[in-house]
This record gives C-alpha cells, sequence and structure tokens, in this order.
C-alpha cells in the first residue's frame, strides 16, 4: 500500500538554530523492514539548494520500521529545510519518499 501524502503526519516541525535533534520516521504505512536508506536535505528558502553536507551529521539506520535520521543541525534563521527520506520496503520493487519540512526558528 502506498500512502498518498508523502509529507510526515506531524506536518512542519520547528527547531532551533542553535539545537541538534535525530528525527526518526516509522515506515508503516509503506511497509516493513525499510532497508536502502538515503537521506537529503534542501533549503527550499534558497532556491532548494541541496544542504546536506551542511545540516545533516552522520548516517540513517533502520532497526525493525523505523528508520533513524542523520543529525539535524547548523540551520539558519528563517529558512525552511525539506528533508527526504528515500527507502525501500519488503515486497516493494521501487523506492517510496518521505519528507519532512523543518523551519530555523530562534
Amino acid at each position: 500500500m502506498r500512502p498518498t501524502n508523502r509529507e510526515i503526519v506531524e506536518g512542519k516541525l520547528y527547531q532551533g538554530v542553535d539545537e541538534q535533534i535525530v528525527y526518526s520516521l516509522t515506515t508503516t504505512p509503506w511497509g516493513s523492514s525499510p532497508s536502502s536508506v538515503s537521506v537529503k536535505a534542501y533549503d527550499a528558502t534558497n532556491d532548494y539548494a541541496d544542504v546536506t553536507a551542511t545540516v545533516l551529521s552522520g548516517s540513517a539506520s533502520a532497526t525493525g520500521d523505523v528508520i533513524t535520521l542523520p543529525k539535524v543541525g547548523g540551520l539558519t534563521l528563517g529558512h525552511l529545510y525539506r528533508i527526504e527520506v528515500q527507502f525501500t520496503v519488503t515486497g516493494a520493487g521501487t523506492p517510496f519518499e518521505a519528507y519532512v519540512q523543518i523551519e530555523g526558528t530562534r
């Protein structure tokens, strides 16, 4: 079953520019046992520039139906970021992609 809405259920998140947070994504709506996980970050305020190397540190991991994302930090005040998580689940021949929007705040 493929969800019709790729954005995470919580909607847009707010993160302080001095914070470093590790987020997680449960893949149950898409299927079980995620693998081939890839995470990218884009600055939507700056023409969707790829800022993966600037705002993500570490690597993603998957346990059960939960993907743990790399640490998100180094955000710019007032900028909106789009974090895209691509993965494959058991029985699916093609990858899925979910995303979260995060705004840098004080």
